[in-house]
């Protein structure tokens, strides 16, 4: 019954959420791991620093963003993923989230492969990758570029989002020239990068992740079970079901038209041009995606 019920409440997160969970669930795991039979097993997951090592685990090309440094570095990723993911999903669907999330982790984790090997002196720290810091800020980039002027409450002030994103950014380019974490920090501006770069031509009408998206959904259809396919029956359906099933039809092209038409008014004026009804609808409709 428990586990039953543990499986409901999951199903019913969001998108960000179940990578929140996926993320502190790993980071039980090895802690647990290290702590009760002294085997670590990031090893295998984490992005090496060495080309060639890369060879050897290329999943970690991905795999490194579930695996954390300890309980500081994993709390401030998964605080801003909770209230990044909140603002995105009430733009756009699960799908782009997590296009724009592991585009963020594959970019950030391309910068740093490079850095390291194209500038070996310049970066001696003897590490690995990990953390899902780049795929974190990818997304927060991302939405700081579609809805700059948009505000958020931050303790007691509202604070538009391209200040914060700003701010983020800067703090990365301070880190690097203070020598502190170099690797890391190119990882996230390799993240947030992407994001600016996916937003722009977003908002020009281009999707760059597209490709990226269909190539994972193809990949996810591998894992799913196949379901046995019925006897052929010959079935005579009246027109009554064909009428309702047109209804449904144009009921979802309506709203879908009705998204396409708020999505072009907030790239036009911004989030904040939005009527308490349009907010409210995109919201309703960001949950039932």
């Amino acid at each position: 019954m428990a586990q039953g019920n543990l499986q409901y409440q999951f199903k019913r997160l969001g998108i960000s959420e179940k990578l929140i969970v996926a993320n502190v669930l790993v980071f039980i795991l090895e802690g647990l791991l290290l702590a009760l039979f002294d085997v670590s097993i990031s090893r295998w997951f984490q992005l090496p620093k060495d080309f060639f090592d890369f060879l050897v685990q290329p999943w970690s090309l991905f795999t490194y963003s579930f695996f954390h440094a300890g309980l500081g570095h994993i709390f401030w990723n998964v605080l801003m993923l909770y209230f990044t993911g909140r603002i995105f999903l009430n733009l756009f669907d699960s799908k782009r989230f997590l296009t724009v999330y592991f585009m963020g982790v594959l970019v950030g984790g391309l910068v740093f492969l490079l850095s390291y090997n194209v500038f070996p002196t310049l970066i001696n720290q003897n590490t690995a990758l990990i953390g899902a810091s780049a795929g974190v800020t990818a997304v927060l980039i991302f939405i700081c570029t579609y809805i700059p002027n948009q505000e958020v409450r931050i303790i007691f002030f509202n604070v538009k989002l391209w200040h914060i994103g700003l701010f983020f950014v800067l703090v990365d380019l301070v880190q690097i020239a203070s020598g502190s974490n170099i690797g890391g920090r190119l990882a996230h501006l390799g993240g947030a990068f992407l994001g600016y770069f996916y937003a722009r031509q977003l908002l020009n009408g281009l999707d760059i992740g597209e490709g990226f998206s269909n190539f994972f959904s193809s990949m996810g259809e591998w894992f799913k079970p196949r379901e046995k396919k019925p006897p052929l029956k010959t079935v005579y359906k009246k027109s009554a079901d064909r009428s309702t099933r047109r209804d449904k039809d144009y009921d979802k092209m309506a709203r879908q038209k009705k998204i396409d038409a708020i999505l072009d008014k907030i790239s036009q004026s911004g989030y904040e041009s939005l009527t308490k009804a349009e907010k409210d609808f995109l919201f309703k409709a960001g949950k039932e995606n």
